[in-house]
């Protein structure tokens, strides 16, 4: 038996990367997976290759959110877990960084997450359970410097992450953060740094694969993770210690 059977998941920003990898493992551990992204081609080659579901999402839109919830409980009865993972990234310092982009990296990365908190929180809350997982940042627990929108971004997730935690616990929901340092997906091609620069100063050595993000996503996600509530955890190999 999986340790999310029965469960009904959704994960935006599913098409490629962590989110792509966290529907396939979700799925494999028994869970429907509804996957969601703007990326639509691919977004649903990757439902067909998770045997879940694809829907097109614009994590900013709070109609597009309000559809999508009703139909999730309309044909599944309930939702069990979001992962919120849909992210942007945008290098530039705080006096580089322009109005337009910073509005952007907010939108997707800030206040995508509080409509999908929001959005599911109603049915979870009916429910008496449920679990959130909201993908920050290691820059969301340190300075980002020369990452200033991406930076204020993922603080503001933490933060949100811990008032919705404290505010749903007693309707049995859950809402934790994942902190990524170093993963190896399409994001991290944009830091345009040398990759054996990136690693120096990490204590294990090395960069980490999406799969490691997906486990500790999996395991807020299940019900093993029953007590954790309003939590940070980090995958970063040790940098944040140093």
């Amino acid at each position: 038996m999986g340790r999310l059977e029965g469960k009904v998941c959704l994960i935006t920003g599913a098409a490629r990367g962590q989110g792509a990898v966290e529907a396939k493992l979700f799925a494999e551990e028994g869970a429907k997976v509804w996957l969601t992204d703007v990326l639509d081609e691919a977004g649903a080659a990757m439902a067909e290759a998770a045997q879940g579901t694809y829907r097109h999402l614009d994590v900013r839109n709070e109609d597009e959110w309000s559809a999508l919830i009703e139909e999730i409980v309309s044909r599944d009865g309930r939702i069990d877990v979001l992962v919120n993972n849909a992210g942007i990234f945008r290098s530039d310092t705080m006096l580089d960084t322009s109005l337009e982009d910073f509005r952007n990296v907010m939108g997707v990365n800030c206040l995508g997450v509080f409509l999908g908190m929001r959005a599911v929180a109603g049915p979870m809350r009916d429910a008496g359970a449920g679990s959130i997982v909201n993908i920050s940042s290691l820059a969301g627990m340190q300075a980002a410097s020369g990452a200033f929108a991406y930076g204020t971004s993922k603080w503001a997730v933490r933060g949100m992450t811990k008032t919705a935690a404290v505010e749903l616990a007693r309707r049995g929901v859950r809402v934790n953060s994942i902190h990524p340092g170093l993963i190896e997906t399409d994001m991290l091609d944009q830091l345009h740094v040398d990759p054996e620069r990136m690693t120096r100063r990490v204590p294990l050595g090395r960069t980490a694969t999406a799969m490691e993000v997906a486990n500790l996503a999996l395991y807020l996600a299940s019900d093993e993770s029953s007590y954790s509530t309003g939590s940070e955890f980090v995958v970063d190999g040790g940098l944040s210690a140093v």
